[in-house]
């Protein structure tokens, strides 16, 4: 089967550079045997490099085209048994649900890497590490203003940055141009990886109740924090300033200048006052 015109509507830019897919397989870590679930697979540039690292690969694809041409690329693989095929849309619960059967990746501890659109990277990055079982690491190649976000740049924190380090810690691996995909993309790209994932990080504060407090506290961006919390959840001054003085936060600081481990702590301290 011949190559085909990627679909707009699929966000779809096939990876065409041999240096990206290194750098996504050294920042993957991976050893022989290990199970990778692969998110988008195309035309399986990712999907070799993989299966030639010795994985046992899992790949979720919505466009059909791209089933059929898996299916005839790697069907020795598929064969027995180191390339499972699922397809359908990621985002669709029943896709989930088949994902985590036995048959796929049952119980078993797995690796997240994908080459994945721009228009979802929000959302798997929620997807897999709020609400699915996580992996123990997480490999994306995403556009390079998100991974900088990710990261947080310049040491500036923003809603995503806040929700990735709430479960694990990320770190920008490398740029990837523009022009080592088919067809280029408007901006570059970069790998972003993600290690130590565990729910642990936010003790016993429930996800909702962080987020809230995050998404509170950077609701005026050129605001300060204190001003943003105590307006946005209507919490008394004087009972906001002990709080901050606790935890050594400077009444006058932006929320996007308060280091990650600093709002868990926040968080946790703020559901503290709401239940008394």
């Amino acid at each position: 089967m011949d190559s085909f015109h990627p679909k707009k509507s699929l966000g779809q830019h096939f990876l065409h550079s041999k240096e990206a897919l290194r750098e996504i397989i050294q920042a993957a870590d991976l050893k022989d045997g290990e199970i990778v679930l692969e998110i988008g697979p195309g035309e399986g540039a990712l999907t070799d490099a993989l299966l030639f690292a010795g994985t046992r690969v899992v790949a979720v694809e919505a466009d059909s085209r791209c089933i059929q041409k898996l299916n005839e690329r790697f069907s020795e693989a598929i064969r027995v048994n180191h390339l499972m095929l699922i397809a359908g849309d990621i985002r669709d619960e029943k896709v989930q649900r088949e994902l985590f059967r036995k048959d796929f990746l049952g119980p078993s501890e797995y690796k997240l890497i994908a080459n994945i659109p721009y228009y979802i990277t929000g959302m798997l990055f929620r997807l897999f590490l709020e609400t699915l079982r996580q992996p123990s690491l997480l490999v994306f190649l995403v556009q390079k203003e998100v991974a900088e976000q990710v990261v947080g740049r310049d040491n500036k924190e923003g809603i995503l940055s806040l929700a990735v380090k709430a479960y694990g810690s990320p770190r920008y691996v490398a740029k990837v141009k523009r022009d080592t995909f088919s067809p280029p993309p408007k901006v570059d790209s970069a790998v972003v990886a993600v290690t130590d994932i565990s729910r642990k990080r936010l003790g016993k504060l429930r996800d909702e109740d962080y987020f809230r407090i995050v998404r509170a506290g950077l609701s005026a961006k050129r605001k300060m924090l204190f001003g943003n919390l105590a307006h946005a959840l209507k919490i008394p001054k004087e009972k906001l300033s002990p709080t901050f003085a606790k935890l050594n936060i400077d009444e006058k600081i932006r929320g996007e200048d308060v280091p990650a481990e600093q709002w868990i702590s926040l968080a946790q301290e703020i559901k503290k006052i709401d239940q008394r």
